[in-house]
C-alpha cells in the first residue's frame, strides 16, 4: 500500500474512534471488516497509532494545534506506530519540518495534564490516593498491556502448556501470583495453536484469575457468577470446581452469554449454566436465595483499571457516569446478597481505580449487613487458595491491584462471610 494511502486510512480510522460513541476495540474490528485487503502489518500500524493516540491525546491535541490540515491526520502522524521511513514518505516537507520541530520540545516541561493524559476527575482522586506512586501508575497507563493466559487445570498443567508455547517459539513466564497464569510480551497469534483449540488455556488478566481464586469455589459446591459477562471468570471458577456441583452464569445481556457458548465448549465443562436475567431483582434469583455457597459479584463498573488495553474509556466516561454506577453496584450487591447461605462466601469486585466504586460500596455494604456479613480479610482468602505473596496485593482489608505495582490491569475486590 502506497505510503500516503496508509496514512489516510489511519485518519479516517482516528475521525471514527474519536467520535467516543463506542468502545475503540469494537469500532477498530468493524473498520478492518470493512477493509479486509489489509494485511496483518497494515492493521498492527492502524491498530496501534489509534491506541497510542487515545493513551496520549492531551498531548498530542496540544502539539497538533501549531500544525496545518486536517486535526486527525496531524494525530496519526504525531501517534503513528509504524515504520519511520514509511510515514516520512508520506509527508510534505512542510509537515516534515512541523513534526521535526514538535519531536523537539522538552515534554518534560509542559504543564502536568499534558504529561499525565488524563482528565482532570480521574487524575486529583489517584493523585491523592496514591502520592509518589502517581507518576510510575501513570507510566503503565500508558504503555500496552502484556498478554497473561489462564491454564484450564481440568485439561492441562502450568508446565505442559509453557512447554507447548515454547515449542511454537512463544516464550511464556508463570505469573508471579495466580498458580493458574502465564505471561507473554507482546501479541503473538494463538488461537490456531493446539493448547488453545483443545481449551488448555484462555486469554485472562491475572487479576481477574485472581478475583476467581478470591471466590475459592470447590467442588459440589453451588455457586454464583452474578455478572458472568463472557464469563471468563466462569471458566475459572469451572475448573476450580473439577466439573462438579452447580455454576450459574448470571447476565441481563444475553450477547454477552452468546459469547461464552464456544468457550465453554472447548473449556469442556458440563457444571455450568448460563441464565440470561432481566435485571438484579430477577424471579429465578429469588428462587435461590439462601442457598448458595459461593457468590461473585463482579460489578458493572467504569473499567478504568484496564485504560493499558482500552484507553479510550477515560475520554469516554465522566463524574456522572461513575455516580450512576455507584447506584447500580449497590443495588446489584444488595440483591446478589440474598443468595448466599449461612457460612458463605460473598465477593464484591470491580475493574476500577476508584474508590468511589469500591472501598465506598463495600464499607457502606458493611455497615448496612453487619449482622449479616462478617468482613473476611483478603490476605487470609489468598493465601488459602495458594496465590504468591498474598499480602502484597491488599490494602487494609481489600484485594487492590495496581497495573504498576502488580503488573496486572487495576482491580478491587471485598469479601465477606455470612453468618
Amino acid at each position: 500500500m502506497h505510503p500516503n494511502a496508509l496514512l489516510e486510512l489511519a485518519t479516517d480510522l482516528l475521525h471514527q474512534v474519536m467520535r467516543f460513541d463506542a468502545p475503540a476495540d469494537g469500532v477498530v474490528s468493524n473498520f478492518f471488516r470493512q477493509h479486509r485487503l489489509l494485511g496483518s502489518r497494515e492493521r498492527h500500524t492502524l491498530a496501534e497509532t489509534v491506541y497510542h493516540v487515545l493513551r496520549h491525546r492531551a498531548l498530542f491535541q496540544h502539539l497538533a494545534q501549531s500544525g496545518k490540515g486536517e486535526m486527525e491526520r496531524r494525530l496519526a502522524i504525531l501517534g503513528w506506530q509504524g515504520n519511520e521511513g514509511f510515514l516520512r514518505a508520506a509527508l510534505s516537507e512542510a509537515e516534515q519540518q512541523w513534526l521535526q520541530k514538535v519531536q523537539a520540545v522538552d515534554r518534560e516541561a509542559l504543564p502536568e495534564k499534558l504529561r499525565h493524559n488524563l482528565p482532570e476527575w480521574l487524575a486529583e482522586p489517584l493523585h491523592a490516593q496514591l502520592g509518589e506512586e502517581f507518576w510510575p501508575l501513570v507510566d503503565s497507563l500508558n504503555a500496552p498491556a502484556a498478554l497473561d493466559l489462564r491454564v484450564n487445570t481440568m485439561k492441562s498443567k502450568r508446565e505442559a502448556v509453557q512447554a507447548a508455547l515454547a515449542d511454537a517459539r512463544i516464550d511464556a513466564t508463570p505469573t508471579p501470583y495466580s498458580p493458574w497464569g502465564l505471561r507473554i510480551e507482546g501479541k503473538p497469534a494463538l488461537n490456531k495453536l493446539d493448547v488453545f483449540t483443545k481449551g488448555d488455556v484462555e486469554v485472562q488478566d491475572e487479576g481477574s484469575q485472581l478475583l476467581a481464586l478470591l471466590t475459592d469455589a470447590k467442588r459440589g459446591e453451588m455457586v454464583v457468577d452474578f455478572c458472568a459477562g463472557a464469563g471468563g471468570k466462569t471458566l475459572a471458577l469451572g475448573a476450580a470446581m473439577r466439573n462438579t456441583g452447580r455454576l450459574y452464569a448470571f447476565d441481563t445481556s444475553g450477547h454477552r452469554l452468546a459469547a461464552l457458548k464456544p468457550r465453554l465448549a472447548r473449556s469442556g465443562l458440563s457444571n455450568v449454566y448460563p441464565v440470561q436475567i432481566a435485571h438484579e431483582r430477577d424471579e429465578r434469583i429469588k428462587r435461590l436465595a439462601g442457598k448458595i455457597d459461593r457468590v461473585l459479584v463482579d460489578a458493572p463498573c467504569s473499567g478504568l483499571g484496564t485504560l493499558r488495553r482500552n484507553p479510550d474509556m477515560k475520554w469516554r466516561q465522566s463524574p456522572q457516569a461513575v455516580a450512576e454506577l455507584r447506584e447500580k453496584q449497590t443495588a446489584i450487591l444488595a440483591s446478589a446478597c440474598r443468595l448466599v447461605k449461612p457460612g458463605g462466601r460473598l465477593v464484591y469486585a470491580t475493574c476500577s481505580l476508584l474508590e468511589d466504586e469500591d472501598e465506598a460500596i463495600a464499607r457502606a455494604f458493611s455497615a448496612e449487613h453487619a449482622r449479616e456479613f462478617v468482613p473476611l480479610p483478603a490476605a487470609d482468602a489468598l493465601a488459602k487458595a495458594h496465590v504468591g505473596t498474598p499480602n502484597a496485593l491488599v490494602r487494609e482489608e481489600f484485594l487492590r491491584l495496581w497495573p504498576h505495582r502488580h503488573g496486572t490491569d487495576g482491580f478491587f475486590a471485598a469479601v465477606w462471610e455470612r453468618r
